[in-house]
């Protein structure tokens, strides 16, 4: 788990190139063992975005005495391969540029809060990016962060956050930590259990996992929905940078969880 003090710089890299007929469990097993072997220390999970692969990665995780843990919460691995496929892939003998299928999802479906998890009340608020430097010394229950550096976020720049406010804080934020948070986003489902005709921006949605959708608010009048669609102008400004919060009231000085959270296309 990263935080904000962390140097991006310092993070540890491996990688291994195998041909299709290698791809399986074993192979990767293999890879990921001698991965551990170079970086010296002893990971206790694994995280992955890749959807389609994923019964080969637990094999793979499991049979190597790894915890594989579905998730998008994968940045620092999304840039070092954005950073390949641009300045690496293409200089490579036979390389013909192309999507992935590993990393198709099925059609959303947004699921509903467990009603005992409910907030009584929700605020769409904004902080510093400057103001995350010192996180690390926030009370914080329970909750997830990263250098903002690596984001290429200026000091000043405001970023946008979701806070629910719950006299259930706790036990609402325990809950969520275990949901692997990728992203909160205002928007309108193609596809879903939760059908709506409502506008674009009639939703608040959080994303985890690698596939999963929940319903945080509905954004019932037009203001709601305008601010919803101030909520996503301002994450585009801050290069997709967004937090969610959990606390138990708008006076409190200390945050039952946490997230710091970046959008990113996945490949």
């Amino acid at each position: 788990m990263q935080s904000v003090e962390d140097d991006p710089e310092q993070l540890f890299r491996y990688s291994k190139y195998v041909s299709n007929s290698e791809v399986n469990s074993d192979q990767l097993q293999l890879a990921i063992e001698e991965a551990i072997a170079q970086s010296g220390t002893q990971p206790t999970r694994v995280r992955y975005f890749r959807y389609q692969m994923q019964n080969m990665i637990k094999r793979a995780c499991e049979a190597a005495g790894l915890l594989p843990y579905p998730s998008r919460r994968t940045i620092a691995l999304q840039q070092w391969l954005e950073d390949r496929y641009e300045n690496v892939y293409p200089n490579e003998p036979g390389y013909q540029a192309s999507h992935s299928p590993s990393v198709s999802r099925p059609l959303e479906v947004v699921n509903p809060l467990p009603d005992a998890l409910m907030g009584q009340k929700w605020a769409l608020v904004s902080l510093p990016a400057q103001d995350f430097a010192q996180m690390g010394e926030w009370d914080v229950g329970f909750g997830e962060s990263f250098p903002l550096a690596a984001t290429g976020v200026d000091p000043e720049t405001p970023i946008p956050g979701f806070i629910i406010y719950s006299s259930r804080a706790t036990p609402l934020a325990a809950w969520m930590s275990g949901l692997e948070i990728a992203s909160v986003r205002a928007g309108q489902e193609e596809s879903t259990n939760y059908a709506s005709t409502n506008t674009k921006t009639a939703r608040l949605l959080m994303d985890t996992g690698t596939t999963e959708t929940w319903l945080l608010a509905d954004l019932v009048s037009p203001q709601m929905q305008a601010e919803g669609q101030r909520f996503e102008d301002a994450k585009l400004a801050a290069n997709n940078v967004h937090f969610i919060a959990v606390q138990e009231s708008p006076e409190s000085e200390s945050f039952a969880g946490l997230w710091l959270m970046q959008d990113r296309s996945f490949g």
